[in-house]
């Protein structure tokens, strides 16, 4: 009997060798960040919906660009509650400019916590992310640079009241005006984990909704979701990217998804 014991305890040690969590997708070769016409901040256009992307993304088979959820929403003017808003489940292709083809929306945080039925108050209102894939004859154009800035590195973990915060948006409502594209400022603090409120000057405006934040060190924070009126009259609300990238992964066969670092150093 020990014997027998002892040959299966065995077989299960030789059989633990041999496995392995699944190697991390190569990191794709990126065009120059001073040539490259597809990066962060550049405007995405959903069903009429102007927002700036924020993050390049990638796994073993694609790459992507991230923007806000409500972009695709009938209400996205107004909509702060992903489990409740009016979404266009029609909507799959997005415009992206610098690319010579349309993206395709392949995730949706809001269409996901519908279908799953979140009851998480707080992901309900502050988990506002979607994934657009590029298409693969544009894959030669990206380059995951942060404009103006530099970065990003590793999502950043939280954000404590007064950290710096920088942002890239591409608001029509700037009419070209490059120097109203990079927004800086400071943080209030996070909220249950998934928000943060920031400052910035100038402030984020309709059409940067989705674009891109960096904490103090250039890591990747946040995507910039709605403009706040109450209590904090000018102050903008961004999702926290680590937190939506957890559910993303958790809830979606996108589990592979991996941030793309800045080619270019972060520097403020």
């Amino acid at each position: 009997m020990m014997r027998r014991v002892s040959t299966i305890l065995a077989l299960v040690a030789a059989c633990a060798v041999f496995v392995a969590p699944a190697p991390a997708p190569a990191v794709p070769t990126w065009a120059p960040a001073s040539t490259a016409t597809i990066h962060p901040g550049v405007r995405t256009v959903s069903d009429g919906n102007q927002c700036s992307a924020n993050f390049v993304f990638y796994d073993a088979t694609s790459i992507y660009i991230g923007q806000a959820a409500h972009c695709t929403s009938s209400d996205a003017a107004t909509a702060t509650d992903g489990c409740e808003a009016i979404i266009n489940p029609g909507v799959r292709s997005v415009t992206i400019q610098g690319a010579s083809k349309p993206g395709q929306m392949v995730y949706s945080s809001w269409s996901t916590m519908q279908a799953r039925g979140e009851t998480n108050p707080d992901a309900c209102r502050f988990n506002d992310f979607a994934l657009v894939r590029i298409d693969p004859a544009d894959a030669g154009k990206v380059n995951p640079t942060v404009p103006f800035w530099g970065g990003p590195s590793l999502p950043a973990a939280s954000t404590g009241i007064g950290q710096k915060v920088y942002g890239y948006g591409n608001s029509d409502l700037w009419f070209g005006i490059s120097a109203l594209k990079p927004h800086e400022g400071v943080s209030l603090g996070t909220t249950a984990g998934w928000s943060h409120d920031i400052y910035t000057a100038p402030p984020g405006i309709p059409g940067d909704s989705g674009s891109a934040y960096l904490d103090a060190f250039g890591r990747a924070l946040g995507i910039l979701s709605t403009v706040e009126a109450t209590p904090l009259a000018g102050s903008n609300n961004l999702t926290d990217l680590a937190r939506a990238l957890s559910y993303m992964r958790t809830y979606t066969s996108f589990s592979g998804v991996q941030l793309a670092a800045g080619t270019v150093a972060f520097a403020p």
